[in-house]
């Protein structure tokens, strides 16, 4: 049995144990379905798009995004803050034969599952509602990239902070900001000219950018070298840090 596998079944238990609580699913599903009925079935009735197309049709894959993000991040971050903080079973991590990319990737493959869950979720209720959604090819690449992206990031996170108060912290100043700023609602092409090289920055941009594509072109590629980019510098940060640890 390699070593990430017993991390992984770990969460996956603890998960499996929570999908056992409806409330769990309802607060999976709960904000984007708000945001969906409130800017894609209320307020995206207005809006008309400069590239034309309907509204929710342009929602629904920035929806799926967002989703992926926050699931992925915030079930990494919060769940080995509190093991490495409160309940010291990630010391037992450390202390074991197990390689610290190991540890990584199991964190990381539990962190995906989540996020793809709860992106699973909006998909089917973007399937329900009367738009031109669908899924291909390109959009579930860059949804499994994206969540192993942010499930990297979401080590980084949990690996840092000080107390459980400091991940809310950080998902204030880096995860909030992205799911508003970075294409999820509209265009980025709205942006002023001076806030775009900060925009471009975020890494759901790019994955807003590409979940989008019917087809690769330029755009789609260099997005895409972006998220690859930024996956295996969060991978690397986190098990760097997984490694550093107590030394």
């Amino acid at each position: 049995m390699t070593g990430w596998y017993p991390i992984f079944l770990k969460e996956m238990l603890h998960f499996r144990r929570k999908l056992l609580r409806m409330g769990y699913i309802f607060s999976a599903m709960i904000a984007p379905i708000i945001y969906l009925v409130t800017f894609g079935l209320g307020l995206g009735k207005t809006v008309r798009l400069s590239e034309g197309g309907d509204y929710l049709t342009f929602l629904l894959p920035g929806l799926v995004a967002m989703s992926s993000m926050n699931n992925s991040y915030s079930w990494v971050a919060s769940a080995l803050n509190l093991s490495r903080l409160y309940f010291k079973t990630f010391q037992v991590y450390i202390q074991s034969p197990i390689k610290p990319s190991s540890i990584m990737i199991g964190e990381v493959l539990a962190g995906m599952v989540k996020g793809l869950f709860a992106s699973s979720l909006i998909i089917a209720v973007g399937f329900t509602v009367p738009s031109g959604f669908s899924i291909n090819l390109i959009f579930l690449i860059t949804l499994l990239l994206n969540c192993f992206m942010f499930a990297s990031l979401g080590v980084i996170t949990g690996m840092i902070t000080k107390s459980h108060e400091d991940t809310a912290t950080y998902s204030n100043f880096f995860i909030m900001p992205m799911a508003f700023f970075s294409g999820t609602f509209f265009s980025i092409d709205r942006i002023p000219l001076i806030f775009k090289p900060l925009i471009y920055i975020m890494p759901l941009t790019h994955t807003n950018i590409v979940i989008r594509k019917t087809h690769f072109d330029l755009e789609a590629v260099i997005s895409l070298g972006v998220i690859i980019f930024y996956c295996l510098l969060f991978f690397i940060l986190g098990s760097r840090l997984i490694k550093g640890y107590n030394e």
